[in-house]
């Protein structure tokens, strides 16, 4: 029990009741010493004669934030053996915990998730702080709950709840749990353990009730009523989540709980963990919750012991969509902000755009009137400079023009201090020529978010070989508290995110232009897990934007970029995408996108001007050649992206495909997904294509090396430092 790898203590009281608390900093995870200490210390509260009660707690005003999930692939890859099927549910918390003969409570503070909440509905009572949250994500990570949560949480709550929880992965807190009886009781953090020590030996003496979470069933609806809500859900879940197999298979195991009994649930529970935790979609999605977290350690600037700088006040310059959505990302998380205009008309806009953002919020009921106007307060706006005088960071969010992100560049050398954090907005735009012409090079960085600003989850943090490693701490930070997930990459036309995807939208233009059908594509496109296919996405952001962009690719890049004329013939025709109802898609007044007949015409048109004719083969690809033609040359250039040393590792380039195209996180991201192929199968089917379509699917140096050792795509982080 003294193991330093996490363990439980016990500790026994004058009034009889022992208090076992969980240890494994940070948030007291359930490693496999963890388990094992507990299952150690509650036989012998049950042994000791002076023992009369227990309670259940963790250190560090945390409960346990479940299931220790470094120890998943360490399982995955056979290097820990796994506990065997059964060994926490049935052994631990149902034949130990549950059905001890002395009452346990659970006291939760902090977190109660996964296995965590789990060992909590094994006491017979639990008490919780009023703000502890309480739910079972798995789900999130491939697996379903396997530590007997699908058993006990439906008896607790209710079916149709227990599954939105689990289906949903969304934790509840403490207050909401009290209302859905997953609680008994609340208490404040000072009162907590000693409330639940009282409520053990109420239970002892039965003033309170004493109950089995196994096999309560009072809040089970009847059978015929159940299978109707199950069938639902299993309809829901084929609908949301198509190519997922772990949410069906979660629904299956709680039915057999209820048809079968809780002990035939909780067999079929463990049996079903062990299956899933070595799926493909397991491993993917570890690999992402893992991939997320390390995206802050960065060599040679996470590791030099720099501490960020307090920034309290932002500029933001424009008020566009971009603007106006980086600053409600600001404001939300308490930060001052100065929000610039060239004009009152544009200005208003700028501050009617936030207004909307956040009045979208109490709408939804996720802000208060209240704290609606507080956060607006924080907004300022202005038409000039003076106000720049004290800010600590400028966010420039201008339309992408080189000449003009200079002149704001030089001016914001004039009115800002020496230690404000000058930052780009912009998606695609070298950084060296934007500060080209000023001597503060060593504080210009790239803030690239992705649009809506204010809801996409990644800041694509871009570094010059001039950037101070200070500027990246802070920017990092900013990043953390604005519930960002923020990358650092190097700088270079696109970044890392536009630069590796470019190739998406070209590779479907050349398919269409040789026989594809669009909306093949699209639809083939989006049951692999895009949310939405290429064609659709185009229209989404505008053909002003896409032609803005490809030309930059094509400027940079010109021997691997495909170049069509569709988009500009489209164009001339007020055809701009979803903004004019009319793109590849035609739109009613709903915004819903319908499949237009006219589209043939522009086909032919840029097939013309391309000097290309139909080529049968592509008339009639299977959904697994419509992929791999749309996505090897992203995994192409994803590999230049990382060989250039623009992303330190490969698992930058998953998050950075996940978070900022929405790539399928169940797929592990683009890299991760690519070597669950295999360099050699890639490269292979590149070269095939490059040799009957040219040079823009011709693989970089990088991937055939790999290819040719048959070694995978991704770096380490040892191998990403070594490099570096």
């Amino acid at each position: 029990m003294n193991s330093t790898k996490g363990r439980t203590t016990i500790d026994v009281g004058t009034d009889g009741v022992a208090i076992i608390t969980i240890i494994n900093p940070p948030v007291n995870s359930l490693s496999l010493d963890v388990l094992n200490s507990l299952k150690e210390s509650y036989d012998q509260a049950l042994r000791r004669d002076d023992v009369k009660a227990i309670v259940v707690t963790g250190a560090q005003r945390k409960f346990s934030g479940g299931f220790d999930i470094s120890a998943f692939g360490k399982i995955q890859g056979g290097t820990v053996a796994a506990p065997k099927p059964g060994f926490v549910s049935m052994e631990i918390l149902c034949d130990t915990v549950a059905a001890a003969r002395k009452p346990s409570v659970a006291a939760i503070d902090g977190l109660a998730l996964g296995g965590g909440l789990e060992v909590a509905m094994g006491c017979h009572a639990r008490i919780s702080t009023p703000n502890a949250q309480l739910g079972l994500p798995e789900l999130q990570l491939g697996v379903i709950p396997g530590f007997g949560g699908t058993q006990a949480l439906p008896r607790l709550v209710g079916l149709a709840k227990a599954l939105e929880m689990m289906l949903t992965s969304k934790p509840v807190k403490g207050q909401a749990a009290l209302s859905l009886g997953l609680v008994d009781a609340i208490a404040s953090s000072k009162e907590l353990v000693n409330t639940a020590r009282h409520w053990a030996l109420d239970i002892l003496e039965r003033k309170r009730p004493w109950i089995n979470s196994f096999y309560r069933t009072d809040k089970l609806e009847p059978l015929g009523e159940a299978r109707e809500i199950l069938n639902f859900a299993r309809a829901q879940t084929r609908k949301r989540a198509p190519n997922l197999k772990h949410p069906l298979v979660c629904i299956d195991v709680i039915e057999e709980g209820i048809v079968s009994g809780p002990r035939a649930g909780l067999l079929k529970e463990a049996e079903a963990f062990q299956g899933l935790l070595h799926s493909d979609t397991c491993k993917s999605l570890v690999h992402i919750f893992f991939a997320q977290r390390g995206t802050t350690k960065v060599p040679g600037v996470s590791d030099l012991g720099l501490k960020p700088r307090r920034i309290n006040k932002v500029a933001i310059l424009g008020g566009g969509l971009m603007g106006s959505g980086i600053a409600t990302a600001l404001i939300l998380s308490g930060y001052s902000v100065i929000l610039k205009e060239v004009n009152d008309k544009f200005l208003q806009a700028g501050i009617d755009r936030v207004k909307a953002n956040l009045k979208s919020r109490v709408k939804k009921g996720n802000m208060s009137q209240e704290k609606y106007e507080k956060t607006l307060s924080l907004l300022k706006g202005a038409l000039d400079y003076e106000s720049f005088r004290d800010v600590d960071m400028v966010i420039e969010a201008v339309i992408e023009n080189v000449s003009l992100k200079q002149q704001i560049f030089l001016d914001l050398e004039k009115f800002c201090t020496p230690h404000c954090i000058l930052a780009s907005n912009t998606s695609t735009i070298d950084l060296n020529l934007i500060g080209e012409k000023t001597k503060s090079q060593d504080r210009i960085i790239g803030a690239h978010f992705f649009s809506p600003a204010h809801v996409m989850p990644l800041l694509e943090i871009v570094r010059t070989p001039k950037t101070s490693p200070q500027v990246i701490v802070d920017l990092l930070d900013v990043g953390k508290k604005i519930k960002k997930t923020p990358v650092v990459v190097g700088n270079c036309t696109g970044f890392a995110v536009n630069r590796m995807f470019f190739p998406y939208t070209q590779a479907a233009l050349l398919l269409v232009e040789r026989g594809t059908d669009i909306y093949q594509i699209d639809r083939v496109i989006t049951k692999f897990g895009m949310p939405m296919g290429p064609f659709r996405l185009c229209d989404l952001v505008g053909f002003g934007v896409a032609i803005a962009t490809g030309g930059q690719f094509v400027l940079n890049f010109p021997e691997r970029t495909y170049k069509s004329m569709l988009i500009p013939l489209m164009q001339e025709d007020k055809r701009s995408g979803e903004t004019t109802r009319r793109g590849f898609y035609v739109y009613d007044e709903k915004r819903k996108a319908n499949p237009d007949p006219e589209i043939k015409k522009y086909v032919e048109k840029a097939r013309e001007i391309a000097g290309v004719t139909i080529d049968p083969k592509l008339t009639k690809l299977s959904d697994k050649d419509i992929v791999e033609m749309i996505f090897f040359p992203v995994v192409n250039e994803a590999c230049r992206v990382l060989n250039e040393g623009i992303a330190v590792k490969a698992a930058d380039l998953d998050i950075s495909s996940v978070m900022g195209m929405g790539f399928p996180p169940y797929r592990g991201g683009i890299m991760f997904w690519a070597d669950t192929l295999g360099s050699k199968y890639i490269c292979s089917r590149l070269e095939e294509w490059s040799n009957l379509y040219g040079g823009f699917f011709k693989p970089c140096s990088y991937l055939a090396q790999q290819a040719a050792k048959g070694a995978p795509l991704s770096l380490s982080v040892d191998q990403a430092k070594a490099r570096l």
